[in-house]
């Protein structure tokens, strides 16, 4: 098992939610982590709690520059990164034929081009770097966390671009893995169920009972501190590769 205090993390969305939580683990683990979120003030904000093992860049994912130098930011900071989460992603509800007329195509593209291209070029210029990472006695260099949802696999109306780019997550985590397997780097997906993130703050406590009923056991959210607890056990877990892990409390949505 790989000792987490020896994390050097690169976090998309680490400013908030399940990105926050994992990079919080991380640090009081000892380990370090550079925050790549695109809304400056969160970003701040997330750095300063967290101290001087994070650092936080401001960065749109769907920008190949700006990924690219955020990770060689990243590089600075910690020396080299031998973890990725890919957290940050967008979930808006539209149908294909609403009360409004027909979707846009820019408004399905903008979700893929956050989710799943996002996730893409984070990866492309990770493992840029981690390839050249001291292996371990496994012959590892680095691991892959990607964050997938439940919708890939059981939408509901109004999810089509999201289900498509969470499900894109998902299909290529198998081939990167079968692909990086040669340079020691691991790929793995976590498709979270319904986990008590900033987006639920919104909605009144009946609502949010009525989802918590809907997942079996426990009937709750998910806490975001038990999604960063399945990042670092992949970490550790060297066995654990080319997989999608459904974190959702047995919660099938219908």
């Amino acid at each position: 098992m790989r000792a987490t205090n020896e994390i050097k993390a690169v976090i998309t969305g680490g400013a908030s939610g399940l990105g926050y939580a994992t990079a919080k683990s991380i640090v009081e683990a000892g380990g370090k982590v550079t925050l790549l979120n695109l809304h400056k003030e969160a970003g701040e904000s997330a750095q300063a709690s967290l101290g001087t093992n994070a650092l936080f860049v401001e960065t749109d994912v769907g920008s190949e520059e700006q990924v690219d130098n955020a990770i060689a930011q990243a590089c600075e900071h910690s020396g080299e990164i031998n973890l990725v989460v890919n957290c940050a992603g967008i979930a808006p509800s539209k149908r294909v034929l609403g009360r409004d007329g027909l979707m846009p195509i820019s408004d399905f593209e903008s979700v893929i081009s956050t989710n799943l291209n996002g996730t893409f070029t984070v990866i492309r210029a990770a493992v840029n770097k981690m390839q050249n990472n001291s292996p371990d006695a496994d012959d590892q260099r680095g691991v892959i966390v990607n964050t997938a949802s439940i919708a890939a696999f059981d939408g509901l109306i109004g999810q089509a671009a999201y289900s498509a780019s969470k499900g894109g997550i998902s299909s290529m985590t198998l081939p990167l893995a079968r692909e990086f397997a040669r340079i020691g780097i691991r790929v793995m997906c976590i498709a979270p169920g319904l986990f008590r993130t900033p987006m639920f703050d919104t909605l009144p406590e009946k609502a949010v009972t009525a989802l918590e009923s809907a997942t079996p056991f426990p009937s709750r959210l998910g806490n975001p501190d038990e999604f960063a607890a399945m990042v670092c056990h992949i970490y550790q877990n060297t066995m654990l590769n080319g997989e999608t892990i459904r974190l959702d409390g047995a919660l099938r949505m219908n």
